[in-house]
């Protein structure tokens, strides 16, 4: 019977990931970022699924072709997870394998459902391949800010402190969680925080990249800009910054390649409605 493992057995899972899967599967499973783990047997497991903690999705992990695990799945989806999903007003079910050897089964689970699919890339970037632009100054109307507890001692500053505080929340526990294993940097335009790229996920010397640049102020080059001010945070302190974005998402793979992120694997994703 699939169940949820507590929290302090989610190390049981260790040996169980893939080592050139989803960081993100790393992070949670070590207890750095948030994040809901179901297995098959939850004395000594060998399949199970990770529910990230920012509701990105779910990754599947261990034994793909676990009957005991796949016969069950499907009912525990829609007794389970579903009801909990749609509290939290998701609209979609996405599966991620950690690795290939479960695309084919997860095709195979869901042919009953109208699944669609995507494809996803995985960049690392490394100090001898980084593409640093000496002359990525900001404009004088901006500014360039660490997030750091020193910021948030001045969030009455900024008039949507809410805004970078929330985005933060959705991927960690709360702000001293982040402020003691990630990193991040945002750009203010007067008083309103219109560009953040911080660390989404952390595992060991590894950064998951998270960008975003608010519509008005896009085309300016600030997200590139923002994430060289985040690389340089990374290589000062020994990190490897990760940039998972989608295939389509040209703009995103863009911005990584032109700072000299190397594409280190793909990844194929599925999702259906709920």
């Amino acid at each position: 019977m699939i169940s949820e493992l507590k929290q302090k057995h989610f190390n049981k899972c260790l040996e169980l990931l893939n080592e050139n899967g989803q960081m993100e599967a790393y992070a949670i499973i070590n207890g750095i970022n948030p994040g809901r783990v179901f297995v098959d047997d939850p004395i000594a497991p060998s399949t199970g699924l990770i529910w990230l903690g920012n509701n990105d999705g779910f990754i599947f992990f261990g034994d793909s072709n676990n009957a005991h695990f796949n016969v069950e799945i499907n009912d525990f989806i829609d007794h389970i997870i579903i009801p909990q999903a749609k509290t939290l007003q998701l609209n979609w079910f996405e599966a991620i394998g950690n690795h290939s050897g479960w695309d084919e089964s997860l095709e195979s689970l869901f042919n009953h459902r109208p699944l669609a699919s995507w494809n996803q890339r995985v960049y690392q970037l490394h100090a001898k391949d980084y593409n640093k632009n000496k002359k990525f100054e900001l404009e004088p109307e901006y500014k360039r800010f660490s997030i750091q507890k020193d910021l948030y001692k001045q969030k009455d500053s900024y008039r949507n402190w809410n805004y970078l505080e929330g985005k933060i929340l959705g991927y960690w526990d709360s702000l001293n969680d982040f402020f003691t294993n990630g990193l991040g940097s945002c750009i203010v335009y007067h008083q309103d925080i219109i560009s953040y790229c911080f660390s989404g996920f952390v595992n060991r010397n590894v950064q998951c990249v998270n960008i975003e640049t608010c519509p008005d102020h896009r085309g300016k080059g600030l997200a590139k800009k923002n994430a060289q001010f985040l690389i340089e945070e990374c290589f000062e302190n020994q990190m490897i910054p990760y940039w998972d974005c989608m295939e389509e998402n040209k703009a995103s793979i863009a911005v990584a390649r032109k700072l000299g992120f190397q594409r280190v694997y793909d990844y194929k994703g599925f999702e259906f409605r709920i």
